[in-house]
């Protein structure tokens, strides 16, 4: 069976406080919130990939998800004045990538690799 993953999502206890912490730290741009008269989901802007949407309180156990990027490097170096919690600091895998992990506010860990 072929597959493609187009969208995923993941909870949160609180979806403005969450929202503001994507937009803040990782540069997020909210694309769509539903419903309109008294949201509890968005989602971000694609740029080409699957869509991204944070859901308040359905769950408490937190997902773990990894975000493909151009330069890990930067990105790690730009989040370490953010005061973010990392999982995983920077490094190279056995398999040939370069990844950090951290933590949004609900603890869904949050991977960035490059390679």
């Amino acid at each position: 069976m072929k597959t493609r993953l187009e969208h995923v999502r993941i909870n949160v206890g609180d979806l403005e406080a969450a929202v503001k912490w994507y937009e803040d730290v990782l540069g997020f741009k909210v694309e769509a919130r539903w419903p309109q008269e008294n949201p509890n989901y968005v989602h971000f802007e694609r740029e080409g990939g699957a869509v991204f949407g944070l859901m308040e309180g359905f769950s408490s156990t937190p997902g773990r998800f990894n975000f493909y990027v151009d330069d890990v490097d930067a990105l790690w170096s730009k989040l370490q004045a953010r005061d973010v919690n990392a999982v995983e600091e920077l490094f190279d895998t056995a398999y040939g990538s370069r990844k950090f992990t951290i933590t949004d506010p609900d603890g869904n860990e949050l991977g960035f690799v490059q390679g």
